[in-house]
C-alpha cells in the first residue's frame, strides 16, 4: 500500500527506475487506477500476484524490462485492454499467458527474442493486434498455426520473418500459411550454408553468447544465464563471471552441496524454485558476495542452519514460501546482516516461539500467510526494532497475539485476515498503537469487539479493513482522524440506537464507508448512512434540528395593508431620520422598495 490514499488517481508512472521487486499489496487501495507504467525498470518476471489486485487497470506498460518468459496464466487482469511487453528479453511466451485477461485486445511483444509463437489458447481474449516486430521470427511450419489463427480470428500481426533466407523480411500479414513449410534435414543444412554467405539483413541482432555450461542459455548483453527446466541433477558450472541473473528453476537438484556456485561473485538474483531441494549444505552459496535476491520457493526444505547462508553479506530478500517447514527456523539468519524481507508463506509452521527473530533484528518484512499457526508466544517478535510489515493472514489464530508485539515498536502494517478470531478485547493493539498504519481484520468471522478494542490507535491509522465479518455493532471510530481507507461491508450491522455513534461518524468524515444494515429485517441491505431510524434515538438529531426551515422574508403585500404610521416608523428606523414633507403614498412606495430589496 505504498500509494494508498490516492483515491482518485488514474495513471501512476514509475518509469525509468531500478524496480526489480513489487510486493503483493504494493498497489492495494488504488481502486480508480486505470493506467500503470513500469517501463524501463529491472523486473525479471511478470508480477502476477501484484497485478491481479489492480481490478480497474486497462493499460499496463512493462516495456524495457529484463523479462525472459511469461508462463501460463501469468496475466490475470479483468479489465486490461493494452499490454506492452516490448523491448524485453522474452524467449518464450506461453499460449495461455493471457488466458485470464478476457478484455485484452492489444498485445505488444515487439523487439524481444521470440523465434516461434503458438496461437493463443482456447478461451483466451479476442486480440485485435499482436505486434511481433523486431523478433527473429522463423517462418517455418512451426509458425503456420499462429498464422492460420490470426487469419481466422482477424488478428493483425505486426512484424517480419527473420528466416529462412527465402522469406526473410516478409511481412507476417502477407506470408501465406501454405508457404510456411519445414524442409528436410538435407535442405535445411543447405539453407543454413546459403544464409552464411548472404549479406546480413537489417534484423534485430541476436544477443551475444558468452561462456555457458551445456544445456543452458547465456546472454552477454543483459548478463542473464538460464538453465530452467532442463532436467539438471547437479548445479551446472562454468557461467560467465559477469552473470548477474542466474535462473536454475525447475531442475532436480535435491540438495545443494558446499561451494556450488564458484565464479559467480557478480550474481545479484539466484532462482532455485521447484528444484526438489530438501537439504542445503554449509557454505552452499559461498563466494556469492553480490547476491541480493535468493529464491528457494516450492522445494522440500524442513530446516536450515546458519552456515548454509555463509558468505552472503548483501542478501536482502529471501523467499522460502511453499516448502515443508513445521517450525520457524529460529537463528538460521544470523549470518545475513542485510536481510530485510523474509517470505515463508504456505508452509506448515504451527507456533511462533519467543525470540523468533533472534539474529534477524534488522528484518523489516515478515510474511507468514497460509501456515498453520495457532498461537504466538509472548514476546515472539522481540527484538524486532525495525519490523514494519507482518502478515499472519490465513492461519489458525483464535485471538489477537497482543503480547507477542510488546517490542515491535516500528510495526506499521499488520494483517490478521482469514483467522478464526471471533472476539477482540480492549487494547488488543495497544503495544503498536503509535506506529500502526494499516490493519487488516477482514473475513475472520469476527462476531464482537470491545468498545476499546482500538485503544491506542489514533490519528496515525490510515486503513482499517473489517469487511466479511459477523459484526452487529461497532464502537465510536471518531478517534481515528487519519483514516483514508475503511471497509465495513458484508457485516450484518444492527441499525438501532447502539449504532448511533457510528452513524454520526459516517456523516462527519469525508470517506467512502461501505456499511449496510443486516438487522432488523425491514432494513436489511440498506446503507447505514441512508436509514432514518437513528432520529428517534436519545441524542439523535430530530428532523427539525437536522433540517431547520429557512426564515422567510416578509411578503411585499404586507406593506399595502399596513397603516401609514407603522410604515413611517419602519422607514425612519431604516433611514435613521424623519422624512418631513413627504406625501403618504411616497412614504409607502419607499417602504415597499426597501422591503423588496431586503
Amino acid at each position: 500500500m505504498a500509494f494508498q490514499g490516492l483515491q482518485n488517481i488514474k495513471w501512476l508512472r514509475l518509469s525509468h527506475n531500478f524496480i526489480n521487486y513489487l510486493a503483493t499489496e504494493a498497489f492495494a487501495g488504488l481502486f480508480t487506477l486505470t493506467r500503470l507504467s513500469l517501463d524501463n525498470n529491472e523486473l525479471q518476471f511478470f508480477p502476477t500476484e501484484t497485478m491481479t489486485r489492480l481490478s480497474e487497470v486497462t493499460r499496463l506498460e512493462l516495456s524495457f524490462n529484463p523479462m525472459t518468459y511469461l508462463g501460463e496464466e501469468s496475466v490475470s487482469m479483468l479489465k486490461l485492454t493494452h499490454l506492452l511487453l516490448d523491448h524485453n528479453s522474452l524467449q518464450d511466451f506461453s499460449n495461455a499467458a493471457i488466458l485470464l485477461s478476457p478484455r485484452l485486445t492489444h498485445l505488444d511483444l515487439s523487439h524481444n527474442q521470440l523465434r516461434i509463437l503458438q496461437p493463443m489458447a482456447p478461451g483466451s481474449p479476442k486480440l485485435t493486434r499482436l505486434n511481433l516486430a523486431g523478433n527473429p521470427i522463423y517462418c517455418s511450419c512451426y509458425l503456420r498455426p499462429l498464422r492460420e489463427w490470426a487469419t481466422r480470428e482477424r488478428v493483425r500481426l505486426g512484424g517480419t520473418c527473420g528466416g529462412p533466407a527465402h522469406l526473410s523480411g516478409e511481412n507476417l500479414e502477407v506470408v501465406q500459411p501454405v508457404n510456411l513449410r519445414c524442409l528436410s534435414q538435407e535442405a535445411m543444412l543447405k539453407a543454413e550454408l546459403e544464409e552464411q554467405v548472404l549479406p546480413a539483413l537489417p534484423t534485430t541482432p541476436s544477443p551475444k553468447k558468452g561462456k555457458c555450461p551445456a544445456n543452458c542459455a547465456c546472454e552477454t548483453e543483459n548478463r542473464h544465464s538460464s538453465c530452467e527446466n532442463k532436467g539438471h541433477t547437479k548445479i551446472p558450472r562454468g557461467f560467465s563471471p559477469d552473470t548477474r541473473l542466474l535462473d536454475l528453476r525447475g531442475n532436480h537438484f535435491h540438495y545443494i552441496p558446499a561451494n556450488s556456485f564458484p565464479g559467480t561473485a557478480e550474481v545479484v538474483s539466484l532462482h532455485l524454485q521447484r528444484c526438489k531441494i530438501h537439504d542445503i549444505e554449509d557454505g552452499a552459496f559461498s563466494g556469492m558476495k553480490s547476491l541480493v535476491y535468493l529464491y528457494l520457493s516450492e522445494n522440500d526444505l524442513t530446516s536450515l542452519t546458519p552456515e548454509a547462508f555463509k558468505g552472503l553479506p548483501h542478501l536482502t530478500y529471501l523467499h522460502l514460501e511453499k516448502n515443508r517447514f513445521t517450525q520457524f527456523p529460529k537463528g538460521a539468519f544470523k549470518l545475513l546482516p542485510g536481510l530485510l524481507a523474509l517470505h515463508m508463506e504456505n508452509n506448515a509452521i504451527a507456533k511462533l516461539e519467543t525470540g523468533l527473530l533472534t539474529s534477524a533484528e534488522k528484518l523489516r518484512g515478515l510474511y507468514l500467510t497460509s501456515n498453520a499457526i495457532t498461537a504466538a508466544a509472548p514476546q515472539a517478535f522481540n527484538p524486532a526494532p525495525d519490523l514494519e510489515t507482518l502478515h499472519l493472514g490465513s492461519n489458525k489464530l483464535q485471538e489477537v497475539p497482543t503480547e507477542a508485539f510488546s517490542k515491535a515498536r516500528s510495526l506499521a502494517e499488520l494483517k490478521l485476515s482469514h483467522n478464526p478470531i471471533r472476539w477482540i478485547g480492549a487494547g488488543a493493539f495497544q503495544p503498536v498503537g503509535t506506529t500502526l498504519r494499516h490493519l487488516y481484520l477482514d473475513h475472520m468471522g469476527l462476531e464482537k469487539v470491545s468498545t476499546d478494542f482500538l485503544a491506542g490507535l489514533g490519528s496515525g491509522l490510515r486503513s482499517l479493513l473489517l469487511e466479511g465479518n459477523q459484526l452487529e455493532e461497532l464502537p465510536d471510530l471518531s478517534p481515528l482522524t487519519g483514516l483514508e481507507v475503511i471497509n465495513l461491508a458484508e457485516n450484518p450491522l444492527l441499525c438501532d440506537c447502539p449504532l448511533l455513534p457510528l452513524r454520526k461518524w459516517i456523516e462527519q468524515v469525508n470517506l467512502k464507508v461501505r456499511a449496510t444494515c443486516g438487522h432488523p429485517p425491514e432494513l436489511r441491505g440498506q446503507r447505514v448512512k441512508d436509514v432514518h431510524v437513528f432520529k428517534s434515538c436519545p441524542g439523535g438529531m430530530s428532523p427539525s434540528a437536522q433540517h431547520p426551515k429557512p426564515t422567510r422574508a416578509p411578503k411585499p403585500e404586507s406593506a399595502r395593508v399596513s397603516p401609514p404610521k407603522i410604515i413611517k416608523r419602519v422607514d425612519r428606523k431604516a433611514t435613521g431620520k424623519s422624512r418631513k414633507g413627504a406625501k403618504p403614498h411616497t412614504v409607502q412606495k419607499t417602504a415597499m422598495k426597501k422591503r423588496k430589496s431586503a
